[in-house]
């Protein structure tokens, strides 16, 4: 069964991401015009993400080592890995959990 899920109606999330299509082992969201005030504290999740920046950029951290994300870029958090992002200008990414987030 196919399953279609725009993001201009789809539900926003706790943290203020777009809830996008989302299975049982695997689901996407997308954070959308992120504004540079807005600090992501450090946090371990348990799963595991991986993203995709459509636009902006952010510094992200995990377990210390830091790399600056950029349009095109995109990267991996381990699960369990402590990790925060900076927003550095209007950012906007796609990422997919596995197990699919809470």
């Amino acid at each position: 069964m196919a399953v279609k899920v725009s993001s201009r109606t789809a539900g926003e999330g706790p943290h203020g991401e777009v809830a996008l299509a989302r299975g049982q082992s695997v689901a996407m969201r997308m954070w959308r015009n992120e504004s540079p005030a807005t600090d992501k504290p450090m946090a371990a999740r348990p799963y595991e993400t991986v993203g995709y920046v459509v636009s902006g950029r952010a510094e992200l951290t995990v377990n210390g080592e830091k790399v600056v994300l950029e349009p095109g870029d995109s990267w991996l958090v381990p699960e369990g890995a402590d990790h925060n992002y900076t927003i550095l200008e209007s950012f906007t990414a796609i990422e997919a959990t596995s197990p699919p987030a809470r």
